[in-house]
């Protein structure tokens, strides 16, 4: 029984200790080697990364605002900095037309940047390479935003509603309005414009999966009952892949994009033709370099004043002009192209 008693009161403590140190709250640090890697932040440049504060974007689909101010827009070099132009009372950002102050604020896919002071502003789009791109686009375009739907609903008093992939909840929208489609919002007047459908033809970019950042038009959508919808997407130039119905953001009607793209191929490349194409800017860059470097040794060409006696004694075919030109007293350069016809005339 004394035996007991101690394994009891042992146990009660250990549990008690353990208690007293188990944290309390969500986790508020990111280390820097778990951040995601599209954040591309180099390895070396501290231990910590800075955690996305809770908002409409997961911590894996977001971009912290301070990365995006720092690391991107180089508008800042250090965190003190950041804090400096973030936490200004002029509100020098805004993200979908709101001031934000929160250097940790999560910036998502298609959310809108506006830099009012520098007359700048971006919307966060994907690369072909699954890579978040701040894609630099005019004052008109940051009106609106692009927002996909996720949820219809009946809440309170049977009242109709949506939700958006934003964290929008976006009461009495039209009927024809369903779950995967998408609606241009309008940032200033904060209602729906037009709605793009989720149907065969309509154009749409990869936001999930192994082909984040691909875009092109539907082809066809298999139904697999008690599975994933799958859904066939055609690139510009006729390759086509495959990716689950909830990996998949509408962004125009037909082959038109609402939106502005990034700069670049419409498609992506596979491994080969991405080494092909480095080997033919390569050679071209050396070729370029090599007609650079012989223009500037034809151009560099120039006759300095000599000794009659000197010309004579080494008489080459260049060395007879520039006896010429000082017999004919001319210390001007002569254009390349008359000292090149004086040479071959010789």
């Amino acid at each position: 029984d004394v035996y007991k008693r101690q394994v009891s009161t042992q146990s009660t403590w250990d549990y008690q200790a353990f208690k007293d140190r188990m944290p309390r709250g969500p986790r508020k640090h990111l280390k820097r080697i778990y951040a995601p890697s599209h954040w591309m932040l180099d390895k070396l440049s501290g231990i910590w990364a800075p955690k996305p504060s809770s908002g409409p974007h997961k911590l894996r689909e977001c971009l912290p605002l301070m990365i995006v101010v720092r690391n991107r827009l180089k508008y800042a070099l250090n965190y003190r900095e950041v804090m400096m132009i973030v936490k200004d009372k002029a509100g020098n950002i805004k993200i979908d037309n709101k001031v934000r102050r929160d250097p940790h604020y999560p910036v998502g896919f298609n959310d809108v940047v506006s830099i009012e002071k520098t007359g700048d502003f971006f919307r966060l789009l994907y690369d072909m390479k699954g890579r978040f791109v701040l894609h630099k686009i005019l004052g008109n375009e940051a009106k609106f935003k692009l927002c996909k739907v996720v949820r219809r609903g009946t809440g309170a008093n049977s009242i109709p509603y949506i939700l958006t992939h934003d964290g929008r909840t976006i009461r009495f929208p039209h009927p024809d309005i369903k779950a995967n489609d998408t609606i241009k919002f309008n940032l200033e007047e904060n209602k729906i414009e037009c709605t793009y459908k989720f149907e065969t033809g309509n154009m749409v970019m990869a936001t999930g999966g192994n082909n984040i950042g691909r875009y092109g038009s539907v082809l066809k959508t298999e139904h697999h009952p008690a599975s994933f919808d799958i859904v066939h997407v055609k690139e510009a130039n006729g390759n086509t892949f495959a990716t689950r119905s909830q990996n998949l953001f509408v962004i125009g009607q037909g082959h038109q994009s609402a939106i502005t793209l990034p700069k670049g191929k419409p498609y992506k490349l596979s491994i080969l033709e991405e080494k092909a194409e480095r080997l033919q800017k390569k050679s071209q860059k050396v070729v370029k370099k090599k007609q650079k470097a012989f223009n500037h040794n034809i151009l560099s060409i120039h006759f300095q004043s000599v000794s009659y006696t000197h010309l004579r004694a080494h008489e080459t075919s260049l060395h007879l002009v520039c006896r010429l030109l000082l017999e004919k007293k001319k210390r001007e350069k002569l254009p390349v192209k008359d000292t090149l016809a004086m040479v071959v005339n010789l």
